[in-house]
């Protein structure tokens, strides 16, 4: 008999995409999904909040910021049509810290 494997949804994809360009600092707190269409398209688009506490994960973070706009995804099936930085919140003490608000636009490959 062959293990059950648990399908991995397009967010699974997408936060593991995220958490490999933010060089697996961040902290994920927040995830929301609504769904998106067009005329031609149809998708989600992907709401997130992160945080990075200390100096190396806001150095992370940091680079995610520079990094999301025009970072190429590979998500099977996906198309990141755009990826937008919404929020940034920088705290310096008592130690450094930094929340992340980020969307992104997934659309189906057809």
């Amino acid at each position: 008999m062959r293990p059950t494997r648990t399908r991995r949804s397009n967010a699974d994809h997408l936060r593991d995409a995220l958490d490999a360009l933010a060089g697996g600092q961040a902290q994920f707190l927040r995830h929301e999904e609504k769904s998106w269409a067009s005329i031609t398209f149809a998708g989600a688009r992907h709401s997130w909040r992160l945080r990075f506490d200390g100096a190396d994960a806001v150095a992370a973070a940091e680079y995610l910021i520079a990094e999301l706009p025009e970072h190429e995804f590979t998500i099977p099936g996906q198309l990141v049509a755009d990826a937008t930085i919404c929020a940034v919140d920088h705290t310096m003490l008592p130690e450094p810290h930094m929340i992340v608000d980020l969307e992104l636009l997934m659309l189906e490959e057809s």
